[in-house]
């Protein structure tokens, strides 16, 4: 089962990812370039999809992600996560790996550089 939901640039909308991109080339990461828009790093949140699987009476997922925030959601609405499946791809070029080394170190994703 997939569950998509459509949240652009973290929850900021496209624009203000667009005006993130820019402060990124600038050099901020992209943690910087959301608080300096003014947002918190990530403004998503994960409780849609814990009540969508409630409803469907899924009691147990196996959840590919590498963010924690996500395994909590899932774990705070009932849903057990009998095993997280990563999703590891090589960095292309210096901006893969900034951005990549960025999410681990600054927000706590989980990846293995």
């Amino acid at each position: 089962m997939v569950i998509y939901e459509k949240k652009e640039g973290r929850g900021i909308g496209l624009l203000n990812k667009l005006r993130a991109y820019q402060l990124q080339d600038g050099g901020a990461d992209t943690v910087e370039a959301n608080e300096q828009l003014g947002f918190e790093a990530d403004l998503r949140e994960y409780s849609v999809p814990g009540a969508i699987l409630n409803f469907l009476g899924v009691q147990a997922v196996r959840l590919m992600t590498n963010n924690p925030d996500k395994i909590a959601a899932m774990e705070a609405a009932g849903v057990r996560v009998a095993e997280r499946v990563p999703c590891q791809a090589e960095p292309r070029g210096h901006h893969s790996a900034r951005y990549m080394k960025t999410k681990k170190k600054r927000m706590g994703h989980l990846l293995e550089l």
